[in-house]
């Protein structure tokens, strides 16, 4: 690839990785509610979840993802679950924490068990994400040089998104999670878990409803 064809790469990246979605409205909630190490997992989760269909599209089976209606149906109807299941919880924890105090810091410094549960809370919601087949279908290829081996080159690029997604979510993590006091303040905790509850349902339902 030559210097053009890289920077371009790397702008469309930065433009994909502030767009808003299911990847964002996680780490604002995790970073905000949990605590930086929690989404430092849910961030790592998502980045592999992207890495796997970056070499499945490049292996043919996003392609076969893609041109299948059941198989996508099948993800649609996963991935629309997955992000009404967060929402309706989100939805629930506001409900319950009317009136109640300030959180404990010991809920928002989660123990292995909740790292690894946001860990694999980001690889579900990536991987259950019929778009990501159709976007990786779509996009790298026009980045992947006629005289370059396709799975070799797509791995390569892929590592490269998945480094700059990662440095970016995690930047935006860490400032969010830096007013973590504020935002698990009784009203405020209670009002992000409201609409985070509604960003994630409305996401579900916009990819339920969306055509292949």
């Amino acid at each position: 690839m030559d210097l053009s064809s890289v920077l371009t790469f790397v702008v469309a990246v930065l433009l994909i990785s502030a767009s808003p979605g299911p990847a964002m409205a996680l780490i604002l909630r995790r970073g905000a509610l949990r605590g930086f190490r929690s989404a430092t997992g849910t961030v790592l989760g998502l980045e592999l979840g992207l890495y796997l269909w970056a070499l499945a599209a490049a292996a043919g089976f996003a392609a076969l993802v893609a041109a299948s209606e059941a198989a996508y149906l099948v993800l649609k109807v996963v991935g629309a679950g997955v992000l009404l299941w967060l929402g309706v919880k989100a939805w629930r924890t506001a409900w319950r924490e009317r009136g109640a105090g300030p959180a404990p810091a010991a809920a928002h410094e989660p123990d292995g068990t909740g790292w690894w549960k946001a860990f694999g809370e980001g690889v579900v919601v990536q991987l259950a994400n019929p778009k990501a087949a159709v976007f990786m279908l779509a996009f790298y290829p026009q980045f992947v040089p006629a005289d370059r081996p396709l799975f070799a080159t797509t791995a390569w690029l892929a590592l490269v998104q998945v480094a700059i997604e990662t440095l970016f979510y995690l930047a935006l993590a860490a400032g969010v999670a830096r007013a973590g006091a504020w935002f698990r303040t009784p009203a405020v905790r209670r009002r992000i878990e409201a609409v985070s509850g509604t960003v994630l349902v409305g996401l579900g339902i916009r990819v339920a409803a969306s055509g292949q």
